[in-house]
């Protein structure tokens, strides 16, 4: 059987980091320990924050660390047409059109619908669903543009997140950029009120963790490594810079254990300097491994005692 060089490598790091984390280590610190493996064998920088809305509890490394948003924003930005909507501030219900200028790169929606148009909560599902990009930019001119988005998180709570500039140029976020990023810290928490705060009214929410669900392009990160049985949703993000040396993959969402465990929020970024062939493969197996921590922090010894919900 051949095996993979970078495999073997990323898996005999691992179990040489897991080798030093101190046998008395905490159970959280255990965690966070292992958050620094899954890092190391990536050979990138993984950014995670994993929330319990139950306790306040969460677990995390380089929670403070900016990041590039990249299409993760799609889902906060779907959550403030449908809070607009039900404040009867707009209707979600109303169909706009769109011409051959708007369709930037990935379109698979709206090239398709270029014709007849679409309704804006269809673009916002699109948007979430297959982070269709002229879609995403035809929402934020009706919903006040990157300034918009940004007052959104402000209003949640959320003084880091901010958005900038449109797709895709907002893709373009290398390491000492501060327009267009979050933390995993700031971010987890605003997935938390969005889908577990009092955000949206019920309907809405309910819609919305919906399309979180059916979203697809999250089940090779974190959901992958979910155990079966778990009610998880998310939206991921891919971004490289234009001079293609630095990648990001994210994901952010929710998820909650057959057994009551969590409900949880996440928020992960891994950000490496290498092909894109290559740090797919490495960023979506990170992001993975981040799934089965999950897991381990939400079996009870692992946290904090329950006070009551936090959102």
């Amino acid at each position: 059987m051949t095996i993979d060089r970078r495999h073997f490598l990323g898996g005999a790091l691992a179990l040489g980091a897991g080798a030093c984390i101190p046998p008395d280590q905490s159970p959280l610190g255990r965690l966070a320990a292992e958050l620094r493996i899954i890092e190391a064998a990536g050979n990138g920088t993984l950014g995670v924050e994993i929330f319990n809305t139950a306790t306040g509890g969460s677990v995390g490394i380089n929670q403070d660390k900016r990041f590039g948003l990249s299409s993760t924003f799609k889902l906060s930005l779907a959550a403030l047409l449908l809070q607009r909507h039900a404040a009867a501030t707009i209707d979600a219900d109303r169909r706009v059109t769109w011409s051959e200028a708007d369709l930037v790169f990935h379109a698979p929606f709206t090239r398709d619908r270029i014709a007849s148009g679409a309704t804006l909560r269809e673009l916002a599902r699109a948007a979430q669903l297959t982070s269709d990009n002229p879609a995403a930019n035809i929402l934020l001119r009706n919903l006040g543009g990157p300034a918009g988005m940004t007052a959104f998180w402000r209003s949640l709570g959320d003084d880091v997140s901010r958005l900038d500039r449109y797709e895709t140029q907002l893709n373009d976020v290398p390491t000492p950029e501060f327009r267009d990023t979050t933390t995993p810290a700031a971010m987890a928490r605003t997935v938390a009120r969005i889908i577990y705060g009092d955000v949206l009214p019920e309907t809405e929410r309910a819609e919305l963790k919906g399309w979180m669900v059916e979203t697809d392009t999250g089940l090779k990160r974190v959901r992958a490594g979910l155990p079966e049985g778990w009610i998880a949703g998310d939206k991921t993000g891919t971004s490289g810079l234009i001079n293609g040396a630095e990648y990001i993959y994210s994901d952010i969402g929710f998820a909650e254990g057959p057994k009551g465990e969590g409900p949880l929020t996440f928020a992960c970024y891994f950000r490496a300097r290498q092909t894109e062939e290559d740090v797919l493969a490495r960023g979506e197996q990170a992001l993975a491994r981040v799934g089965r921590i999950i897991k381990e922090f939400a079996e009870p010894e692992r946290g904090l005692p329950v006070v009551g919900k936090i959102y």
